[in-house]
């Protein structure tokens, strides 16, 4: 496996060329859904020195990837909520390093995290099935991408964004033999 197979696992992220059908982007709510639960299923046993192991050299630990994941798809819940009730709304880009080097990253156990991403997900799930294909159409603006996102697209990027980290977790796994 080359370094670029390592740093990205799930494959380089690729935006739609069109705005998807509620049939379409489906499997991709298939996968937000199993999300959590496969993540769970990864880190089966893991004792704290493995969760405390960097799923890369020099990135982060497995417990701050997990951190990263809640903190990642709480915001995206938001932006998909500011883009259904809002005209093309600007959202906060932030500083995931940043984010992860705070303590609740780097002290919190990583259940906390999963346990909110089970019930984040659950919620997330309930609205995102009901969106009508006027509601996929809808955009947000992301300043630090300089470009603006559909509601289809996020879909899409945060279904990529789960089997990414995974990946990462996966390939440790793999790697030492856990």
């Amino acid at each position: 496996m080359n370094e670029t197979d390592q740093l990205n696992p799930a494959g380089l992220f690729a935006w739609p060329e069109e705005i998807l059908t509620p049939e379409e982007v489906a499997p991709y709510i298939k996968e937000i859904e199993s999300f959590p639960g496969e993540l769970r299923a990864a880190l089966w046993g893991f004792s704290q020195e493995q969760m405390e192991t960097k799923t890369l050299p020099g990135v982060w630990t497995v417990s701050q990837v997990v951190h990263h994941l809640a903190d990642s798809h709480m915001n995206s819940l938001t932006r998909f909520k500011l883009a259904l009730t809002e005209e093309k709304p600007i959202i906060k880009p932030y500083f995931e390093d940043r984010w992860a080097d705070l303590s609740d990253s780097r002290e919190a156990p990583a259940q906390l995290s999963l346990q909110l991403l089970e019930a984040l997900h659950e919620r997330w799930v309930i609205l995102l099935r009901s969106l009508t294909q006027k509601e996929l159409k809808r955009k947000f603006f992301h300043p630090e991408a300089d470009r603006e996102i559909s509601i289809s697209d996020n879909i899409t990027l945060y279904a990529w964004h789960g089997r990414h980290h995974l990946g990462h977790i996966n390939l440790l796994k793999e790697k030492m033999g856990w």
